[in-house]
């Protein structure tokens, strides 16, 4: 799924697919892009992403699951996307990239991915 969402786009910087313990299951930053974060805020920064959909999903009673989370900041966009129950897409993009169209191209592969697991 890390290749396929990086072929999306060229104006994804960083995926990493991480399980709601915060576990890398895997991804990383495409080649020749530098980092904003240093590798310590990276992992807090994907702890907090976690911590804010568990929150999330306290909510799903009473208003739907969740289908991402996104925050533009000066430098990068950064979206969350649920794969399932337990494992997260958490992504950034280039602050000119369309989100919008990144984030509709991953939910459909995630619904493909879906469906071709119900039918096996």
């Amino acid at each position: 799924m890390y290749d396929q969402i990086m072929r999306l786009d060229q104006k994804i910087r960083f995926v990493v697919i991480v399980d709601m313990e915060g576990r890398k299951m895997s991804g990383g930053q495409r080649d020749g892009i530098s980092n904003h974060l240093s590798p310590e805020d990276e992992r807090q920064s994907i702890r907090h992403a976690i911590d804010a959909w568990k929150l999330r999903m306290h909510f799903t009673g009473s208003i739907g699951k969740g289908k991402y989370a996104f925050a533009e900041y000066e430098k990068i966009k950064r979206i969350t996307i649920p794969v399932d129950d337990k494992h997260l897409i958490y992504m950034t993009v280039e602050v000119d990239a369309d989100h919008t169209k990144i984030i509709d191209e991953i939910l459909s592969e995630i619904h493909a991915l879906c469906i071709t697991s119900m039918v096996k």
